[in-house]
């Protein structure tokens, strides 16, 4: 490679990293819009307290299942044609579901569309994807830290604006979202570049886009080994909490779609202010490894918090106490895509990808059941809590496995893999 080549590259690489960073804010603001509003939107569909919340499961669950078997997948399809066209897949998807949800009749559409959008749906693991072609593999923590601000960003613009929207009417956040899908198609089509060079791109194989192979080869990862329980048991306990948060504190509180808004907008604001500024600082000071410990150690605390909540005030106060526990996932992340090589991020990060997708497809039945079994108590009675508890039971778990990995791994075991 010429001097004139290499400098090109170089420049393309700082020009990609905030393309890439534009195109998945303005994903995130698009999903964000309709997350305090569609469990509402279910529920006009429903007539009891119980029926929501099975309704919901049924919804949430649909969409976790095509997640799961369709993001290897389109992991592996971007190993093969590249991040930038598999992007433009799921904007088109997402538009399209957005359109046909402010639309539905009835919640059998709504559940059909759900199968459709999380077929189509694997965004967030190409853009994890995109960034780690760009970046070094040193460089990876604080790359993915910039998305995760970026998701965060999204989760501050996108529920405060859909709350304030589906106040005025239920069906008008998924219009806007719609909408804001097509203008992001648009943009990646014409100015997201590529990120993936012809020469690292390889052929699509089926075997390995199925979604349970792609998790044994993540375990088979040189420097993680158990930590794929880690990933499976914490991220279980996020998606808990995200499926499960605006339905609970609709029915303990009595939130509508503004106050479940602003309650994701201090979701959103912690993750920017912690990826976007701590997040460096943080691993510098205690190091990737003893960072995952006690984000881990701060998340069961705050699902306790919430579990025992009985003013919503305290739903939102514990959040800006979690620090730790808003950097650990990125820190486990880049553990992760640097045990990989150049020509595999796709097919890793779709891995990862499709861990989260199956803990998707259990979370609406872990949290949304637990949910109905204690729908009717009285909004007081502890129990009303349970989902919450169990996620501090899951990050305990995860606790306990990333302690044992990381006293019988070697730090330098854990070294990046070469490219």
């Amino acid at each position: 490679m010429s001097d004139s080549d290499r400098s090109d590259a170089h420049g393309g690489r700082k020009a990609a990293m905030s393309f890439i960073l534009i195109a998945v804010l303005i994903d995130m603001v698009s999903i964000g819009l309709i997350i305090p509003v569609l469990p509402m939107l279910v529920g006009t569909f429903t007539e009891s307290e119980r029926q929501h919340t099975l309704a919901q499961l049924a919804v949430a669950f649909a969409f976790g299942l095509a997640n799961f078997f369709g993001s290897p997948i389109l992991g592996g399809l971007s190993d093969r044609f590249g991040r930038r066209k598999v992007m433009l897949v799921g904007f088109s998807g997402l538009a399209l579901s957005f359109f046909v949800t402010a639309m539905a009749q009835a919640l059998w559409m709504l559940v059909v569309v759900r199968l459709f959008s999380g077929a189509m749906q694997a965004n967030a693991a190409v853009a994890n994807a995109y960034v780690a072609d760009i970046t070094p593999p040193a460089d990876r923590a604080k790359r993915f830290g910039m998305l995760g601000a970026a998701f965060g960003m999204g989760f501050i613009l996108g529920p405060v604006a859909g709350g304030l929207l589906g106040s005025i009417d239920l069906h008008l956040p998924f219009f806007v979202a719609g909408t804001l899908a097509l203008l992001n198609w648009c943009y990646g089509f014409f100015v997201l570049p590529e990120s993936l060079p012809p020469e690292h791109r390889r052929p699509f194989n089926w075997r390995q886009a199925n979604p349970l192979a792609s998790l044994s080869r993540v375990r088979d990862l040189r420097g993680v080994g158990p930590l794929i329980y880690v990933i499976a048991c914490s991220g279980l306990a996020q998606l808990i909490i995200q499926t499960c948060w605006v339905l609970y504190n609709q029915h303990k509180f009595g939130w509508g779609p503004r106050e479940n808004g602003l309650s994701l907008f201090a979701v959103g604001l912690m993750a920017v202010i912690v990826q976007g500024g701590l997040l460096q600082p943080l691993i510098r000071w205690l190091g990737t490894r003893r960072l995952v410990l006690i984000g881990l150690s701060s998340a069961i605390v705050t699902n306790l918090v919430w579990g025992m909540a009985q003013e919503g005030w305290m739903m939102v106060g514990i959040i800006f106490f979690n620090i730790a526990g808003f950097a650990a996932p990125t820190a486990l992340q880049s553990l992760v895509s640097n045990a990989a090589d150049a020509r595999n991020q796709g097919e890793t990060m779709g891995a990862v990808a499709a861990i989260n997708s199956l803990m998707a497809v259990l979370s609406p039945i872990c949290g949304l059941g637990l949910m109905a079994l204690v729908a009717e108590l009285p909004k007081t009675d502890w129990r009303l809590g349970a989902p919450f508890y169990f996620c501090a039971a899951l990050q305990l778990l995860s606790l306990y496995f990333s302690w044992r990995h990381f006293h019988e791994v070697p730090v330098e075991a854990a070294a990046p893999a070469k490219a």
